[in-house]
């Protein structure tokens, strides 16, 4: 039987940390949080469990949980935000995985909870996330904030039932200051890369954005918080694409 490290990254994470931890107590063979410094309860709600707590200051979203994976003592790696928490479902597949493990990783579906409410539609659902993996076979990447783990050229992945739980915004206040900030730190990320903006994509991208997830992913089937959660796919591709122009336009 093989032994899984679940890794799970935090920062003031005390509303939803007791829900992740016990949910990989019966899986995971060690749990390692890297806090980022809460200044909550985090690190209190930490220590009643058997944690291996490491306080790591914040290197960025991929960055830091590519660091998280480094202090793993074991080959195969559950990766958690500290408000994720493993389904039942999704807990019974990776205790039988734990005998047959096949693949070099393998994905399964992220069910957020908005405001309340589970959202089945739009881009949220089903929220593939490939969060289980050999060490190794592959790194945390992409632009930051929307990191991904992305395995090796001919790495072979599957699939799970059950879903990944998370808890993403609690009002709608706490969902449009996120996109501000989310806005800001992709522009600066995708200037950093070298990516430009124009008046088309200021324009064409976040029409397409809202109507892909709206329409055509049937965003509008979760009623009030489905079209409150498409606004803000609007807005934060506008704001996204808007800042990217003024990075560019001020250097």
């Amino acid at each position: 039987m093989i032994k899984i490290s679940a890794v799970i990254i935090t920062f003031n994470e005390e509303e939803h940390l007791d829900k992740c931890l016990k949910s990989v107590l019966d899986i995971a063979d060690e749990i390692i949080v890297i806090d980022s410094f809460s200044t909550d309860s985090t690190k209190t709600i930490c220590n009643k469990y058997k944690v291996n707590f490491i306080e790591q200051e914040f290197l960025g979203y991929k960055e830091q949980k590519n660091f998280a994976v480094s202090k793993a003592n074991y080959d195969y790696i559950l990766s958690l935000d500290g408000d994720e928490a493993l389904s039942e479902t999704l807990k019974n597949s990776i205790k039988i995985l734990k005998t047959n493990w096949i693949y070099d990783g393998y994905y399964f579906n992220r069910l957020n909870n908005y405001c309340g409410d589970w959202i089945h539609y739009s881009d949220w659902y089903p929220d593939k996330k490939l969060r289980l993996f050999k060490k190794g076979n592959g790194q945390w990447r992409g632009i930051n904030p929307h990191d991904t783990y992305v395995l090796n050229k001919n790495s072979k992945s599957g699939k799970l039932n059950g879903d990944l739980l998370h808890w993403i915004y609690k009002d709608y206040d706490e969902h449009k200051k996120k996109i501000i900030t989310f806005s800001s730190i992709a522009a600066k990320a995708y200037y950093d890369e070298g990516i430009k903006s124009s008046l088309f994509k200021i324009i064409f991208r976040p029409t397409w954005a809202f109507f892909k997830a709206y329409i055509l992913r049937l965003g509008f089937l979760d009623g009030k918080n489905g079209w409150r959660i498409c606004k803000q796919t609007f807005n934060g591709t506008y704001l996204k694409y808007y800042k990217l122009r003024q990075h560019w336009n001020d250097n």
